[in-house]
């Protein structure tokens, strides 16, 4: 069997090496060529991919990279990993999925099975990816080629997280588009879950997301209410999680980032009110969610305050720039917002993270492309007025952060694992 891959990112690269691992000969594709050359040298742009992994199955033949869509003609199964931004007004923008779906097109054969995994609204691959790949094909879904929809589930740095081993979502456009994408998704996943057709797979993924986006604002609002009735939030979450049924806990933060979790609540509201729909609970916690990075802004403000100082030309450290813990995607992380708001304020602004030593190039970040990280050493950290824990890396030494600093805001809840720190410590 041969796969081929479209988008080499963080979805798409775990996706293509777990695939290449199970025997299926895997071909990747990019328009990044910088992307390409690395891969095929056996390098790695994603930190918690190891390059030796790569380098073996590189070496195998198992897998390569490519830029030229001509190859896609080999393929039985062509796989769509590619990014489902938001525009401006918070409405989907597909370009890449049918720009991606256009170059499909021009190279689809009879048999193949065409397969999106990007996040998107209900109806995406049946009607607008479809209609791109009969058009620019002269084919016809469903009869000569076949088409799926298949969610990713990704979850980095969770070293319990294997793609083999999370269970694998599958609608099809028929029935027999569904027994096709099982066939290409066989060798390489433990559990298949087929479902309906593909907007049960598209709507059960925005369910996943929408979960976790709706009780990530519920406790981000009542950190603030619990505040105001001197009640600490992370105290009252770990005393409510001690019962053994019926709750779950959610943490709260600075802002959502990565890139389903901010986006994902929007694209079905978009598409509820195409067909006459309310989503108030939906929207509200996403409203929630973006609001908190001037909350955070706000209690830096504070805190500067009580030492007779002011956002206007303090020194803010922001640390943290990756969404998440451990990893260096830095893919919507609410750290940039920080960055911007605290800049707009007059403040004199630094960021600091072990993983993204550089901050690359962005869609939506490009001002901040080619910052570089501080130093971590005691006279540079001293010299900060206030450091914001942002992410809560484990590579970072807070005791030392705690000696070397002044004063810190702590959104992460961390530094109360740390004992008698000599800095005065504000959570956020």
């Amino acid at each position: 069997m041969n796969v081929a891959i479209i988008g080499l990112g963080y979805v798409g690269l775990p996706l293509a090496l777990q695939f290449a691992r199970s025997g299926v000969r895997v071909l990747g594709f990019d328009v990044d060529a910088k992307k390409v050359s690395a891969l095929n040298t056996g390098h790695s742009y994603i930190k918690h991919i190891a390059a030796t992994e790569i380098k073996k199955l590189v070496g195998t033949s198992k897998f390569s990279a490519s830029t030229d869509f001509s190859l896609l003609e080999a393929a039985d199964g062509i796989l769509i990993c590619v990014p489902t931004p938001l525009k401006k007004g918070r409405t989907p923008d597909l370009s890449f999925v049918l720009q991606t779906g256009k170059s499909i097109a021009r190279h689809l054969q009879r048999g193949q099975v065409v397969v999106l995994e990007s996040t998107t609204y209900p109806g995406t691959t049946e009607n607008e990816l479809r209609a791109v790949l009969e058009r620019g094909s002269g084919l016809r879904a469903g009869l000569d080629f076949h088409l799926a929809f298949s969610p990713e589930r990704e979850d980095p740095a969770n070293p319990q997280s294997r793609v083999a081993t999370i269970p694998k979502i599958i609608g099809g456009y028929t029935p027999a588009c569904l027994a096709a994408a099982e066939k290409i998704y066989r060798p390489a996943i433990r559990t298949l879950v087929p479902v309906a057709n593909c907007r049960t797979a598209e709507a059960a993924k925005l369910l996943e997301n929408i979960f976790r986006s709706v009780n990530i604002a519920l406790v981000n609002e009542l950190k603030g209410v619990y505040a105001a009735l001197d009640s600490d939030i992370w105290d009252v979450i770990a005393a409510a999680k001690t019962k053994p049924f019926g709750f779950m806990p959610f943490y709260p933060g600075p802002g959502l980032g990565g890139h389903c979790i901010p986006i994902d609540p929007f694209y079905l509201a978009w598409r509820a009110r195409q067909v006459g729909q309310e989503t108030r609970f939906v929207e509200l916690a996403g409203e929630i969610n973006t609001a908190m990075p001037q909350r955070v802004v706000q209690r830096v403000s504070a805190a500067l305050k009580s030492q007779k100082k002011s956002v206007r030309d303090a020194r803010v450290l922001v640390l943290g720039l990756a969404y998440k813990a451990n990893v260096d995607d830095d893919r919507e992380s609410p750290s940039y917002r920080l960055l911007d708001l605290l800049k707009q304020r007059g403040a004199k602004v630094d960021y600091y993270d072990p993983h993204v030593p550089v901050i690359r190039p962005t869609r939506e970040h490009p001002h901040w492309a080619g910052t570089k990280s501080v130093k971590w050493n005691r006279q540079t950290i001293g010299a900060f007025d206030v450091i914001v824990i942002a992410t809560a890396h484990a590579a970072v030494n807070y005791q030392q952060l705690g000696d070397w600093s002044r004063l810190i805001v702590d959104t992460r809840n961390v530094m109360s694992a740390v004992p008698q720190p000599v800095a005065k410590v504000w959570k956020a």
